[in-house]
């Protein structure tokens, strides 16, 4: 579970004397209790996962305003560290690939919209790990 791995890594963090790596890591454990709080149950390993993206794009979307070159190298530190955390994401050749049963489904789609559906019930099904944007992409590739 990843909330298991965040508690492992925030320990050895804290061993190596790693602030950084401390500091980010018990944020993400602090926001997935909350969620656990919140919804006075457990979040799984897909919620756990969506509270650490979402931690990512913050940072990103920081890193992207900041003009302080000592926080952005902190905030990509940051980021590596919790993207170190998710699962891989599939590339463009991977995700065409495991669209292939459903080639022919998403080509008749009425529209973009309806392909993409199409492709991530796929993807879902798999059990693979993909980005909308990049799913996006290869389904335009697809029906083009």
């Amino acid at each position: 579970m990843i909330l298991d791995v965040i508690k492992e890594r925030a320990k050895k963090a804290m061993l190596e004397k790693d602030t950084v790596a401390r500091d980010i890591l018990r944020l993400a454990q602090g926001e997935i209790q909350t969620a656990e709080a919140r919804n006075e149950k457990p979040v799984t390993d897909d919620e756990a996962a969506a509270i650490v993206r979402k931690l990512v794009k913050s940072n990103n979307e920081t890193m992207t305003n900041s003009e302080d070159a000592e926080q952005k190298k902190i905030l990509a530190r940051e980021i590596a560290v919790l993207e170190a955390l998710l699962p891989k994401s599939m590339s463009h050749d991977e995700i065409l690939a495991a669209l292939a049963p459903v080639h022919a489904a998403i080509k008749e789609a009425k529209s973009d919209g309806q392909a993409t559906g199409v492709a991530m019930k796929q993807l879902k099904l798999v059990g693979a790990v993909a980005s909308g944007n990049e799913v996006a992409a290869v389904v335009k590739t697809l029906r083009s």
